[in-house]
């Protein structure tokens, strides 16, 4: 072993068992601002903060390369995640209730929603973790350690400049002489829209709901052999908590993104209706892989509506065909120009509301269904194609020229020409969740263009782009097999 080797062997424990004093003593000094508002305070517990984070984000490899016992360092880590989450997030709460009774007491509507907001994903990140213990634990005793590592690794790359942020944004002191670079940096910080953090606090929820998601899907009818026995009726009313809580959560998407269309937000609404239907994917997906799309042995010749089907069709209404129609009206009526506010945008609205609505019941309601084919365009599809041109209308540099014009006129004609291409059942589509799940490269790809694009002003012309040529994709998906279409993973 080379002096390096041994120098990083030693540095792993530090970096493994450091962070709970790190962040408790980050705790001190939120308490301290609390009390007496010391910008000195506030500098000492950022510092705390910082180095924390950047422990977070490499302690995991440390551990498992370093350490001499791997899985006591991957216990070590996580054990060392709970009690670090456990300190930040509820700190975080408080501070954001601090911030608004005294930091900033004139604050707006949208600041108290942040705040609550906070508190809500406080309780979620500290539920994931003792379910995700749970799971774990079970598995372990049963003879299995699930390895669930990359949402895993996806949601502390996350949660750890995550928490950074907020602490600053939270205990933020103004200094009381000239501010250093570094105190600027944290004003900049400390000043953001609320509305910005809400995009990616929502991410965060959505990675801890998906990561309770993947371990539900992988051992839940394992543990659920234990709990239920032979009876089969309660081990599926069970498990079908998790598909429609993944329902509901597809639901609440799709009306936080008419809510931040009303902010004029209309790139945080577009990333939220991609939240909705990448829940809409989730909760279809897990309940395939925990059987309860299929009935039950003595109930083979019913033809009931199940109520995670009816759920499920009420939260695509929801996301898919009331919010976009809701959001084109927000986006025209608001237009500051009289000749756009003069499109009929109450009745396109309404025309695609029922357009979609109708798909819904064909797709219910349909007897010769394909699996991993949509016969007409899918609501989730249809909802992303027309509320693309809107992010690109809501851009300042857009609003008020010609441009803009023919912007709102083109989304206008795209929303009556998608209300139509969702009912034109002829035409097939590709399921593309299924297909992404088959293609990772494909997934990581456009996450990775997303991610790059959402900082420029092209977001909405990428996303309009990728779309288009889903719109037109039946050209290409003629020869392919719907057994192939309809596998879920590269190899099932």
């Amino acid at each position: 072993m080379t002096k390096n080797q041994k120098i990083l062997k030693k540095l792993a424990p530090i970096l493994v068992y450091g962070r709970p004093v790190l962040v408790f003593a980050g705790m001190i000094c939120a308490i301290a601002v609390m009390l007496n508002r010391n910008p000195s305070v506030f500098f000492l517990g950022t510092i705390l903060f910082f180095i924390s984070m950047v422990f977070d984000l490499v302690d995991g490899w440390f551990a498992e390369r370093f350490l001499p016992n791997t899985n006591l360092a991957r216990l070590a880590d996580r054990m060392m995640n709970r009690i670090v989450y456990s300190i930040v997030f509820p700190l975080l709460a408080a501070g954001m209730m601090w911030r608004l009774m005294f930091a900033a007491p004139g604050h707006r509507g949208i600041e108290l929603v942040h705040a609550v907001f906070v508190l809500i994903l406080c309780v979620a990140v500290l539920i994931r973790d003792n379910f995700a213990h749970f799971m774990r634990g079970y598995a372990t005793r049963s003879g299995q350690e699930p390895e669930l590592q990359e949402i895993n690794r996806l949601r502390t790359i996350i949660a750890a400049p995550l928490g950074f942020m907020l602490y600053i944004y939270a205990f933020y002191v103004p200094p009381s002489g000239a501010p250093s670079a570094i105190y600027k940096a944290f004003e900049r910080i400390s000043v953001l829209p609320a509305e910005n953090l809400l995009v990616v606090e929502i991410l965060f929820l959505i990675i801890n709901f998906g990561s309770m998601a993947v371990y539900s899907r992988k051992y839940g009818a394992f543990f659920l052999d234990e709990i239920c026995m032979d009876d089969n009726l309660l081990r599926r009313r069970i498990l079908s908590v998790f598909p429609n809580a993944l329902t509901l959560m597809n639901a609440v998407m799709g009306l936080l993104a008419v809510f931040f269309a009303y902010q004029g937000k209309m790139l945080e609404s577009y990333l939220l209706l991609i939240g909705a239907a990448v829940f809409d994917k989730l909760d279809g997906a897990m309940a395939r892989k925990l059987g309860l799309t299929e009935p039950l042995p003595d109930t083979a010749g019913g033809k009931g509506i199940s109520f995670g089907a009816v759920l499920d069709d009420i939260a695509d209404g929801i996301s898919f065909c009331i919010a976009p129609g809701w959001i084109f009206y927000i986006a025209i009526t608001s237009y500051p120009d009289a000749s756009v506010q003069a499109l009929p945008a109450g009745l396109v609205a309404i025309v695609y509301t029922a357009a979609g609505f109708a798909r819904l019941c064909y797709f219910t309601l349909d007897k010769k269904s394909i699996p991993g084919i949509f016969k007409g365009m899918p609501t989730p599809a249809a909802a992303l194609l027309v509320i693309a041109p809107l992010v690109v209308l809501g851009q300042s540099d857009v609003q008020g020229t010609q441009w803009g014009q023919a912007v709102a006129l083109f989304a206008a004609v795209l929303m009556i020409f998608t209300s139509i291409l969702m009912n034109l059942y002829p035409v097939r589509y590709i399921h593309m969740g299924r297909f992404m799940d088959r293609n990772p490269w494909f997934t990581w790809s456009m996450f990775i263009l997303g991610i790059v694009f959402v900082f420029t002003p092209y977001f909405g012309y990428l996303a309009f782009t990728l779309m288009a040529l889903y719109v037109i994709s039946p050209i290409a998906i003629r020869s392919i097999d719907p057994k192939a279409a309809a596998r879920e993973s590269r190899h099932g």
